[in-house]
């Protein structure tokens, strides 16, 4: 599922910081809850802060490495944290793995300096033997 960053108030902002101290604590606590994980990666994304996001998208790879959606998150978090070749790499691996969401691929705005990369140029090569039109 492609995740998404919002211009946040000072209100909504608080709000958020809640819930990611909440969801750091479950983290701690226990450090193989995927579902506590992906939703701190979430807020911590609303919140703009992508380096935070891409090491919990590392520690999600290392609980699921053959999970396609958690590749598919890990290639956004590099290509936000501008790591273009081992963004391309995992998003290979993403769509090895079955990941199939290709409208998120073409669209998904934490991908857009990636696919402006010479790094997606095998991606969008592959796209086009899956007969999808590339982005």
């Amino acid at each position: 599922m492609a995740r998404t960053k919002t211009r946040l108030n000072r209100v909504q902002s608080r709000a958020l910081e809640v819930q990611a101290g909440f969801l750091r604590a479950l983290a701690e606590r226990d450090p193989g809850y995927v579902d506590a994980i992906e939703e701190l990666a979430e807020i911590e994304l609303q919140l703009g802060r992508v380096e935070v996001v891409l090491k919990l998208d590392e520690r999600l790879k290392g609980l699921r490495p053959a999970d396609p959606e958690i590749r598919y998150n890990l290639a956004c978090s590099l290509s936000l944290n501008r790591q273009f070749e081992a963004a391309a790499a995992e998003l290979s691996k993403a769509l090895e793995l079955g990941f199939e969401d290709v409208q998120s691929l073409q669209s998904d705005p934490d991908l857009e300096d990636l696919r402006a990369h010479p790094a997606f140029r095998p991606i969008r090569a592959r796209l086009r033997t899956l007969k999808v039109p590339p982005p």
